[in-house]
């Protein structure tokens, strides 16, 4: 991310000081407006709620999530700047992206449909939707939305928070969930998620209008 730290470090083409300046490095590879690229793990940061933003940056920046290019770019990066990023992001609502149709069988994308909608009772599994929200934008203030993200994106995430490979926010509720999940429950629930319409709305929804199935301060998934 072109921040004003570099700016200061460069004599010959100083860069201003604006939040245009500072997401630059962002842009790169999760689009201008955050809308995400086509590659598969380069996810879509518009529209979703600051506060899971924020947490996330926070989480690359101190170490708890390991990608080297993100740990690099926010190493000394201030807490106000992070809170400036989050909420640029999250003020975005650029059209979502149109993404491949998932290579599964029609009952691959059923399970994944039962478990997002759901659950599983018997295996004390709650619905994504359950705390994402029933339109599944996520709620305000740290709980992201799940639409317009790759298949493999998703896989990757519910993987490594299985594994204890992606850690963020204070508390591990999704890594306690994922253990509960089969490699089919998550390529199927991937799947199904990748292969949902665009929401009409697409914010978040408000903060306090969901009953969590899972009591997550600071909630990480995707």
């Amino acid at each position: 991310m072109a921040f004003q730290a570099h700016a200061q470090s460069s004599s010959t083409y100083p860069l201003p000081d604006t939040i245009d300046s500072r997401i630059q490095a962002c842009t790169a590879c999760h689009g201008v407006q955050g809308q995400g690229t086509r590659d598969d793990y380069f996810p879509r940061l518009a529209g979703k709620p600051a506060g899971y933003l924020y947490n996330q940056l926070i989480a690359f920046r101190d170490g708890q999530r390991k990608y080297p290019p993100m740990n690099y770019l926010l190493a000394y990066l201030p807490d106000t700047y992070l809170q400036e990023i989050a909420g640029y992001f999250a003020a975005q609502r650029t059209p979502f992206p149109a993404l491949p149709k998932p290579d599964v069988s029609p009952q691959v994308l059923a399970l994944g449909k039962q478990l997002v909608f759901k659950g599983d009772n018997a295996r004390h599994i709650p619905a994504c939707s359950a705390c994402h929200g029933a339109s599944l934008t996520g709620v305000s203030p740290d709980i992201p939305g799940l639409l317009g993200l790759h298949s493999k994106y998703i896989s990757a995430q519910l993987g490594a928070t299985r594994y204890g490979t992606r850690v963020g926010g204070k508390t591990n509720c999704m890594r306690s969930l994922t253990t509960k999940l089969s490699e089919a429950d998550i390529t199927a629930v991937s799947a199904y998620l990748s292969s949902l319409p665009a929401p009409l709305d697409p914010a978040p929804a408000p903060a306090g209008s969901l009953k969590l199935a899972l009591t997550c301060e600071g909630a990480e998934t995707k």
